[in-house]
């Protein structure tokens, strides 16, 4: 599932003519960046959720992802926000568990490839959802206070008000097709499901071991381009 129907407000003017995924960044859409990560892991098949000027977006996936099968999530007539999105596109999702992926993310791999570290961490006896996280420290362009906690076996806590947390979401996860059994229809966000799994002890996380960044903004990408260049 590759989530492309956000706004894009904090990336105004240039979400001003064309969708957040569709920003440039090092000379390529960053949906463009996330398709390359999908096919190196093997994945031949994607939902996309599309809202704010979905045309754009399914003109630029038949001409950018023709090796891959691509099947339309169509939010145009309400937003449903990350969980809601979720919910509407899972009749179309043919696995499970399913990976979802931010589309405006953008990461580098470090020794392994980031998609197939995460799958390889998956135990379907005791998770429902499956995070890829980064330190803090690590998470470029990111001036937030970190998300959440882990322990030593992975379990996730969330940061508590006005505490630092040492580890940041990077808009890349699996989850179980469980996690929205017994949910709201309409609009609702991903926390909800992420903090029904923290209370069973069933969200986890994995520390990505490469580069990533946080392109929310404009000058956020213009930070990311010259950090991979000095790297």
């Amino acid at each position: 599932m590759v989530m492309a129907a956000g706004l894009g407000k904090r990336m105004r003017p240039l979400t001003a003519t064309r969708p957040k995924p569709l920003v440039e960044v090092a000379g390529r859409a960053m949906l463009d960046h996330v398709l390359d990560r999908l096919r190196a892991a093997g994945v031949q098949r994607l939902v996309v959720n599309v809202h704010y000027l979905a045309d754009s977006l399914e003109a630029h996936l038949k001409a950018h992802a023709k090796d891959l099968e691509v099947v339309i999530s169509d939010e145009r007539p309400l937003l449903l926000e990350t969980g809601g999105g979720l919910k509407k596109a899972l009749p179309l999702i043919d696995c499970d568990p399913f990976l979802a992926v931010n589309s405006d993310n953008f990461w580098v791999d470090g020794p392994s490839d980031t998609l197939k570290l995460l799958a390889s961490h998956w135990d379907d006896r005791k998770m429902d959802a499956l995070l890829l996280l980064v330190p803090q420290a690590r998470a470029g362009n990111h001036g937030g206070m970190g998300d959440f906690h882990m322990d030593a076996a992975g379990r996730l806590k969330r940061r508590t008000a006005a505490k630092v947390a040492p580890f940041v979401y990077t808009g890349i996860q699996m989850l179980s097709k469980r996690m929205l059994d017994d949910t709201p229809d309409g609009v609702f966000s991903t926390n909800i499901l992420w903090d029904r799994a923290i209370a069973q002890g069933r969200c986890f996380g994995v520390v990505h071991q490469g580069l990533w960044f946080d392109v929310g903004t404009p000058a956020a990408i213009k930070a990311t381009e010259q950090a991979l260049r000095l790297g």
